[in-house]
């Protein structure tokens, strides 16, 4: 081919194929840090500069505005005439409105329609709510919201869009659905009423048209010739078929995607729809420009041990630096102290703070981490998040626990006197207040003083007066803790159930985490409790309640500035798309990450997405990357903690162990696993006790990599390590098919 008009020479081999890949069903695989988007951008740059392409036919997608915004950008630098990129660089949701504009008068509405967001959902759904008389204690907004979303989907386009088409309301389907779903009804006629769409009748009411009017659907398939999507391994079956439809007449369809890192599939983002996508040309970004290949060999050997994806290595031409290192520690202060200490270290050689990132499973594990930050005196900021000390359930939380200390604290009593509900509102409080500066007393005592009086009388407050007053006298007494106390107060105030009804298990897995928290505070104190205030209260000691109240201000109070130069701390979710120099992904335990509870939900697919998470979290780190994880007792998952299987997958070598990890420990996730895998995968399960067949120098066959040996059996593991040529994988005996002997 001629040189290209566009300057390419800096691509490597495989992003040039990409980028000059033009006609056809082209599937990129791009793997972590391989430079997909200088791909995208480079490509549509070149579809226009080189081949005269009119931006007006190019269609290019992604998820997110910050993307879309990033992508234009970067399209902007790279061609002589920026007015050239155009307004079908969007996401899927934008080029939906796009299409809605020119031609949503076909079900109805004004060009002028409506575009619901998350709040304006909530107020239809209190709305609807309210009106059908339902029970927010029986089902919440949050609950509600979900089943509007599920009906959609189940429904889908053809299903309930002509509901909302003029006379839709009367169509004789509504009535079967009105006796099956009424409140579902009662949500869509709150739509119609205010012309209004939600995200998911953008993409569903999109398709509707397309799908019915043929002329809609050859103007927007005569607009298009070339439409390439980013990230595409997070389109669901909706997506997917929206791209097919606007791409069927050029057929030049471009995708870029890694299914290694498709972390979405419970909310309906199937990897398989990217691996089984029927490709004229597939083309592999293996070169990754981010990591060493030290960090790259422990990613690798993790993913491979996953089924449902397109086999690749990632690899780099960057010097070997530190192994991975993994950090196995006595206990979770043990585990987070260390990590502060190191992120300190390195601040002070001199490394800034913005480039390290703690990664974890569950926004509840960032408790002990924040605690060992601030006593490190280390900046840190959650990322897309709250503080675990500032999230509001453990703000209530520990205002109960200082009223059963001091019931005369206002600031407590202001904060839980109506929570949960106690019909104790801002107006009878404002009475209270009232009645309070007058007597100049607490308003704790104030209401139980006037606890008779009408307006207080009608309240619930008689039982919230009793069950502080009962509360701070066994604070007093010689035989209590304060986890006892903090389970109590959680399960009479009716917290915990409010909690629980709400259905938000990140809220029940933080105060789990904070009861947690509590009683690995009396175990360190166990030696050093003060003694019983003295009779006369006079130079009274401290209870051990007010202590670690103390104790616990500290973080509560901690100095929260806003500041650039700060450790990030999220989810591996969050993470997605990210980089660091440093990473510390921490709390692998069995049953956490991966997750137990999503094994079960969702079986090998589950399994295999927290597989992915795993990948994701290694390949954010650019020059160093940290495992641990800690012995002890977990209170979220209620058993003993067991290093995660992922680390045992790590093939021998690939890491630096920090840390004496007893063989018991390792034996222990070995029959984790096992337990599960039997309960869960029963037809594929093989006992780990029964390896005899993978001895080392059996030959075994492997579906993705062919012919192997067998170099090391680990029957705890239920696993054995194999060479394929130059290079050796652990994997599960289910995976593999000894051969015979002739």
């Amino acid at each position: 081919m001629a040189d290209s008009v566009l300057d390419i020479a800096g691509l490597n081999p495989h992003q040039r194929e990409a980028v000059e890949a033009t006609e056809g069903r082209v599937r990129v695989v791009a793997g972590a840090g391989s430079g997909k988007t200088r791909v995208l951008a480079t490509r549509y740059a070149y579809l226009v500069e080189d081949i005269g392409v009119d931006p007006a036919n190019i269609l290019c997608m992604t998820f997110t505005n910050k993307a879309a915004q990033e992508m234009k950008q970067r399209i902007g630098s790279l061609l002589k005439d920026t007015a050239h990129v155009n307004d079908f660089v969007c996401t899927i949701h934008g080029f939906c409105v796009k299409v809605l504009r020119r031609e949503i008068h076909r079900l109805g509405f004004p060009k002028s329609f409506n575009i619901v967001d998350e709040d304006d959902a909530k107020i239809f759904a209190k709305e609807v709510m309210k009106e059908l008389g339902m029970d927010r204690t029986a089902i919440t907004v949050k609950q509600f919201l979900s089943h509007i979303a599920y009906r959609k989907g189940e429904l889908g386009a053809e299903g309930y869009i002509p509901l909302l088409l003029p006379g839709g309301m009367e169509r004789p389907e509504v009535a079967a659905l009105l006796e099956k779903d009424h409140a579902f009804v009662a949500y869509l006629q709150r739509q119609l009423k205010f012309l209004a769409l939600d995200f998911d009748d953008l993409v569903y009411s999109t398709l509707y048209i397309l799908n019915t009017f043929a002329d809609a659907r050859k103007f927007w398939q005569d607009e298009l010739d070339y439409v390439q999507v980013d990230e595409v391994q997070d389109c669901n079956a909706t997506d997917w078929e929206l791209i097919d439809i606007v791409s069927e007449r050029c057929g030049n369809l471009f995708i870029v995607g890694d299914p290694d890192q498709a972390i979405y599939e419970w909310r309906g983002a199937k990897p398989d729809y990217f691996v089984d996508f029927a490709a004229d040309r597939t083309i592999v970004l293996d070169e990754n420009y981010r990591s060493t290949p030290d960090i790259l060999a422990v990613a690798n050997s993790v993913i491979n041990h996953n089924k449902c994806r397109i086999p690749k290595d990632l690899r780099t031409r960057k010097s070997h630096a530190a192994r991975v290192l993994h950090l196995h520690a006595d206990s979770e202060p043990e585990e987070a102290e260390w990590v502060a200490a190191r992120i300190r270290s390195l601040g002070e050689a001199g490394e800034p703070y913005s480039g390290m990132a703690i990664l974890y499973r569950a926004a509840h594990l960032s408790r002990a981490f924040e605690q060992a930050l601030i006593k490190a005196e280390v900046p840190y900021t959650v990322w897309g998040g709250v503080r675990f000390f500032e999230r509001k359930e453990i703000k209530d939380v520990l205002a109960y626990l200082r009223l059963a200390a001091n019931p005369d604290d206002d600031q407590a009593f202001e904060r839980v006197v109506n929570v949960p509900s106690r019909l104790f509102g801002e107006t009878t409080l404002g009475r209270l207040k009232a009645v309070a500066e007058t007597t100049e007393q607490s308003l704790f005592r104030t209401l139980v003083d006037n606890i008779d009086n009408r307006e207080f009388a009608r309240t619930k407050a008689r039982d919230f007066t009793y069950l502080i007053e009962k509360y701070h006298a066994l604070s007093q007494g010689e035989d209590f803790k304060v986890s006892d106390l903090l389970e109590g107060l959680l399960s009479e105030s009716g917290l915990k159930e409010s909690i629980r009804k709400d259905a938000d298990e990140d809220r029940l897995q933080n105060i789990n985490e904070l009861l947690a928290s509590v009683k690995l505070y009396e175990q360190m104190h166990i030696d050093d409790l003060p003694p019983l205030p003295s009779s006369d209260g006079s130079d009274a000691p401290l209870t051990i309640l007010q202590q670690y109240l103390q104790d616990i201000a500290l973080y509560t109070n901690a100095d929260y500035r806003k500041d650039s130069h700060s450790v990030r701390l999220m989810t591996i979710h969050q993470a997605k798309g990210l980089e660091f120099p440093y990473v510390f992904v921490v709390g692998l335990t069995e049953g956490i990450f991966p997750s137990h509870r999503s094994i079960r939900e969702r079986k090998l697919k589950g399994l295999e997405e927290e597989r992915r998470l795993m990948y994701v979290a290694i390949t954010r780190g650019e020059k160093a990357v940290v495992l641990t994880e800690s012995e002890g007792y977990d209170f979220n998952t209620k058993q003993s903690k067991y290093p995660s299987r992922f680390l045992t997958e790590i093939g021998d070598g690939l890491m630096e162990i920090e840390g004496d990890i007893d063989e018991a420990l390792l034996k222990g996730t070995a029959r984790l696993v096992r337990n599960l895998d039997s309960e869960i995968f029963a037809d594929e399960f093989i006992d780990a006790t029964d390896g005899d067949e993978f001895a080392p120098g059996t030959a075994v066959l492997h579906k993705r990599f062919g012919r192997g040996t067998v170099v090391e059996n680990n029957p705890d593991r239920g696993s054995a390590r194999v060479a394929f040529g130059d290079r050796t994988v652990n994997l599960r005996y289910s995976a593999l098919t000894p051969v015979p002997h002739k």
